[in-house]
């Protein structure tokens, strides 16, 4: 009987706000141990959470950007359990009432748009972070209190690689929705995966394991692979699978007990009482829904209409601030196609060797957008453009006045251009004849020495109709 893997995510995102969840002390990453904190992050008798009303705002625009259903009324919840990272001896959090339920990413596997469901999507607080050294552990309250959402899958996803599409796909709506940074490797995203077998012919499901606090997208890859082949082993051999909570092993490639795990009843959970009822009423759901970007699946089918070529929207995507440069050029009504290509070329490579955003450049919008109208209208040659593009990105400037600095005219005159070809074609009679008898690089060669000549003003257009109307000759 063929075993089937049923797979859910479960994933917790830090919001991107100034200060935490219940109390003002500042949200930051890469402080001092313990300076971010005040009495109520560390747990002190008597004190009381105080709600900051930009965590829900940001959760309202995540159920926006996960196709979630609101609850119109919402409440929080204590979930108590004893660990050393949680000084209060329980955790805020939302457990009857998320603030989004029913929602889906769109995810395509083989060709073919298949919908993740997702289940829930809860608010809660952040733990301290338990930093281990030798035998001992230190606590580092920090995090306490940072504003979690937790968004949970239905059980549909099928295989290792869906899981992944499905990180993806959620890591970017969350990106561009700007709810968070999603940077994994600080720990503003991480994921539970929960992994179960069930037989071919049965809708029942088999026991499942969680696997806890996956570091990375590949290795959420490998964490459920390994599960799915040892499970698949155990059952081949007729063990019992036991509900179990584990950890991936990075270097060893496995996945290892933790703990069996508690059910929700352990938890005892129940209405947090020092926080009062939310009502999220249309106004505020409108309000929020007004300020939400364009999302990316949106500006896929955006600049595939404008004829940008599928390589450059991949890498516009994947650069959300390169994304939203690009929107703000093309309302100055220029060439996209140009645009699109000059910022994931030249001004991308620039950003990656310099380890910078476009904001940190000197780069401006009306500039660019002059400097894509000149190549567009074949004033300046694009060899031009990306010179003149390269002092833009780190000096500024007006793109007329550097034009005037740098003596840049395009040479359109066709007698001008046809004496330059009649100077290459004397000096190369070879590469001539080596045109003639049916070496088209040798064109290429001869357009590389006119442009030389030119100092790489000359009209490409003018300059190949030119050269070719004199080899026919």
């Amino acid at each position: 009987m063929a075993l089937i893997p049923t797979i859910g995510i479960e994933v917790h995102v830090e919001l991107k706000t100034k200060s935490k969840v219940f109390s003002p002390s500042l949200n930051a990453y890469g402080e001092i141990a313990n300076s971010k904190t005040n009495v109520s992050d560390l747990g002190y008798p008597g004190t009381l959470p105080t709600l900051n009303k930009k965590v829900i705002d940001l959760a309202i625009k995540a159920c926006f950007a996960t196709n979630c259903h609101i609850t119109p009324k919402i409440y929080f919840d204590r979930k108590n359990y004893f660990y050393p990272d949680l000084s209060k001896g329980y955790q805020i959090t939302q457990a009857a009432t998320p603030i989004g339920y029913d929602g889906y990413i769109e995810i395509e596997v083989n060709g073919k748009v298949k919908k993740i469901g997702i289940e829930r999507l809860h608010i809660e607080e952040d733990t301290s972070k338990s930093i281990h050294e030798g035998d001992s552990t230190l606590l580092d309250f920090n995090r306490a209190g940072v504003p979690l959402i937790e968004i949970v899958t239905k059980p549909v996803i099928e295989s290792a690689e869906e899981a992944v599409l499905y990180l993806e796909k959620l890591r970017e709506v969350l990106l561009y929705a700007g709810v968070s940074d999603v940077k994994i490797e600080e720990g503003s995203m991480r994921c539970d995966a929960n992994v179960s077998l069930r037989e071919s012919d049965s809708d029942v499901l088999g026991v499942k394991t969680e696997i806890k606090n996956i570091g990375s997208i590949s290795s959420v890859k490998a964490a459920i692979n390994y599960e799915i082949d040892h499970q698949k082993q155990m059952l081949e051999k007729g063990e019992k699978i036991t509900v179990q909570t584990k950890r991936y092993d990075e270097k060893r490639e496995m996945t290892i007990l933790m703990r069996t795990k508690e059910s929700n009843t352990d938890y005892r959970y129940f209405p947090e009482p020092d926080i009062p009822y939310i009502y999220i009423d249309e106004y505020w759901i409108n309000d929020i829904k007004e300020q939400m970007p364009i999302m990316p699946d949106k500006l896929r089918g955006k600049y595939k209409t404008l004829s940008i070529s599928d390589v450059a929207i991949n890498a516009l995507i994947a650069h959300k601030e390169l994304t939203f440069f690009l929107e703000k050029v093309m309302d100055k009504k220029v060439n996209p196609v140009i645009s699109a290509n000059l910022l994931t070329g030249d001004v991308l490579m620039f950003l990656n060797k310099h380890n910078i955003t476009i904001d940190e450049t000197k780069l401006a919008v009306d500039n660019f957008a002059s400097l894509v109208n000149l190549i567009d209208t074949g004033e300046i040659s694009s060899k031009m453009g990306r010179e003149l593009l390269s002092d833009l990105i780190t000096d500024g400037g007006n793109v007329e006045e550097l034009l005037k600095t740098k003596g840049m005219k395009l040479i359109s005159d066709e007698e001008t251009i046809k004496k330059l070809i009649e100077e290459v074609i004397s000096d190369n009679v070879e590469v001539v004849n080596d045109y003639k008898n049916g070496n088209e690089r040798a064109f290429k060669y001869l357009i590389g020495q006119a442009m030389k000549k030119s100092r790489g003003q000359a009209n490409p257009k003018i300059l190949n109709e030119s050269l070719l109307r004199e080899l026919n000759k």
